[in-house]
């Protein structure tokens, strides 16, 4: 069975084995490394197996650079021992074997993000800024947008988890060009439509399919069907919530969770910000997440030796619903999603190891606990040595106007005890677009949300992401989402905005956003295109298509980069949203053989 990254249910029975919502997990059959800073499991734990030298993907980066995520990090710390780097900044090669190619210093595939602005932008810029690939450097926060592959750094004992003092600022971002082959032939319209118009007829797309295929070195619109219609977009929603989020926070952004002293004597109150990575110890399932036992060390220094009493648990950044409008049932613990809290750990999974240890063989699906910030909280209270039965929900106290001195005795109410950060968004835009992680997803949503001074619920981060896109050039009035991660039917997006929004990201003008191409998977190779591109009227696109995939029952898309026979990147968006309940394979491959039809022709 094909990879699932969103929720997928012929003639409406599930075959998964948690419960029909997924989140698009990339599974092969090589063996995957523990999470980064997560202590060796021994040479048979599942995930202990690190490529050998002969490896074409196994080189270690220098000291200093934090250690990137592979092609496998998913929705948590699971690894494979194949990986694909970012964009590299030479012009792109084709593969001859269906495999991104390798290099001497390691690289995966080649084809490199859009420069241009969007055609309905109707701006031009020179062509050496139009014909270039983006390479994003983010050192401020120590993350190369790259993918060397597990590394022995990801192996060994828990190094020191920074404190909020001395987390790096904000970078800012660089844009590194390169120009591509400015004598690449351009395609046409004729061209195209003439490759694509036996193909989006085929009977396992069903009766409604909309495209939208753009030249972008030239913005010119070279296919359009429905293009402008909005239509079901399933998990390609992460895009949008990718771009915004990057926008909206920067790559460089870390959500913090802070522990307050309480209003009454001992109480220490957890305040959640709505990172959906926290873990509670060195066993978590994200890599390099921030840490519950962190934090419970830091309020021990800080209440001097003082017993804790009590636990509160403070989860109202996120008002609202945790289900969003338009799920199905069994989304919330059918273990590809969660209710959404702004406090969690490990995604809200139980049992964040066995979620590990099973990662292939449950297809990635993982039991959802049904309180998130309880749970959260229950974990936090058993570090400081206190039972279940000490914690309850309620509100932080606010800030006081004046820190009190050392020798002041009891923190005031509201005084800051603690606090640990997330990893940088742009890390967690990575595992989300790689892996379709909706969780993730739907916290990255609400931090736009905040951003933008919207409520950070399910309807708030829709119209701050709607809001952003609007500043971003893009067509707001083709953009409706329901939620951030796709789950949802009453989500609404059109191809053409997908083809703009993969060119803005592109361009010079905003070079954080050039963080979604690092997570994009590569056709027969990476994320949840691993096992694709292979079947008959495929092969073509293997290591050439780039793409985020969704899937929904009866809806499937797919929108990303193409480089053509000729040399020239494309753009791309296939949306069908009435296609046959049963035939999932089928559509798949159906969608494959658009986008590898625009690989092996010129298209002129």
């Amino acid at each position: 069975m094909g990879r699932e990254d969103s929720h997928y249910r012929p003639d409406g029975v599930d075959g998964r084995r948690f419960g029909g919502s997924g989140s698009g997990g990339v599974y092969g059959s090589a063996r995957a490394v523990p999470p980064e800073g997560h202590p060796d499991p021994g040479p048979n734990h599942p995930y202990s197996a690190v490529p050998g030298p002969n490896h074409p993907y196994s080189a270690v980066p220098g000291p200093g650079v934090d250690q990137p995520y592979t092609d496998r990090a998913a929705a948590g710390g699971v690894y494979g021992t194949r990986a694909e780097r970012s964009p590299r900044l030479d012009p792109p090669t084709r593969p001859t074997a269906g495999r991104p190619a390798a290099s001497g210093t390691a690289l995966g595939p080649r084809p490199g993000p859009p420069v241009p602005p969007p055609a309905r932008r109707r701006r031009v810029l020179p062509f050496a800024v139009l014909a270039t690939v983006l390479l994003l450097v983010l050192a401020g926060v120590g993350v190369f947008v790259a993918r060397p592959g597990p590394v022995a750094g990801w192996l060994g004992e828990d190094e020191p988890k920074p404190t909020a003092s001395a987390l790096p600022p904000e970078p800012d971002p660089q844009a590194v060009l390169a120009a591509l082959d400015p004598n690449a032939p351009e395609p046409t319209p004729d061209g195209v439509r003439a490759a694509l118009a036996p193909l989006v007829g085929q009977p396992e797309l069903g009766s409604r399919v909309n495209v939208s295929v753009a030249d972008v070195a030239t913005g010119t619109s070279l296919y359009a069907k429905g293009a402008d219609a909005p239509t079901v977009p399933a998990s390609v929603t992460k895009l949008v919530t990718a771009v915004t989020v990057l926008e909206a926070r920067g790559p460089g952004y870390r959500i913090p969770t802070r522990a307050v002293a309480g209003a009454a004597p001992g109480e220490v109150v957890i305040v959640g910000g709505g990172d959906p990575t926290l873990a509670v110890d060195g066993k978590g399932f994200y890599p390099g997440a921030a840490r519950l036992d962190d934090l419970a060390r830091q309020v021990k220094v800080a209440l001097g030796g003082a017993a804790p009493t009590k636990v509160t648990v403070d989860a109202t950044l996120f008002p609202g619903p945790r289900v969003a409008a338009g799920w199905d049932d069994d989304i919330p613990v059918g273990g590809f999603g969660a209710r959404i809290s702004a406090l969690m750990t490990d995604g809200a999974r139980s049992e964040p190891e066995k979620a590990r240890r099973t990662f292939e063989e449950t297809n990635h699906a993982a039991e959802r606990t049904a309180e998130p910030d309880l749970f959260a909280g229950r974990a936090f209270a058993r570090l400081l040595g206190l039972p279940e039965s000490a914690v309850r929900t309620g509100k932080a106290p606010a800030a006081p106007a004046s820190p009190a001195s050392p020798a002041a005795g009891a923190p005031a109410p509201g005084t800051e005890l603690g606090k640990v950060q997330s990893l940088p968004v742009i890390r967690l835009v990575d595992i989300m677009i790689s892996y379709s992680d909706n969780v993730i997803a739907e916290a990255l949503a609400r931090q736009v949300a905040l951003a933008r001074k919207q409520p950070a619920s399910f309807v708030g981060a829709g119209k701050a992401m709607d809001v952003v896109a609007g500043e971003l050039g893009l067509p707001a009035d083709e953009l409706d989402l329901a939620d951030g991660s796709g789950l949802s039917r009453n989500n609404r997006i059109s191809p053409s905005l997908l083809t703009d929004l993969l060119t803005i990201a592109g361009n010079g003008e905003h070079p954080e956003l050039g963080a979604i191409f690092g997570g994009l998977p590569v056709a027969a190779w990476s994320g949840t295109l691993d096992e694709r591109y292979q079947a008959a009227g495929t092969k073509a696109g293997a290591g050439v298509v780039r793409a985020k995939t969704g899937t929904l029952t009866g809806v499937h898309a797919i929108a990303g980069l193409v480089t053509t026979a000729d040399g020239r990147l494309l753009t791309f968006a296939v949306l069908t949203d009435q296609a046959p309940a049963d035939s999932m394979d089928g559509t798949r491959r159906a969608l494959d053989r658009i986008t590898s039809a625009l690989a092996v022709c010129g298209c002129r």
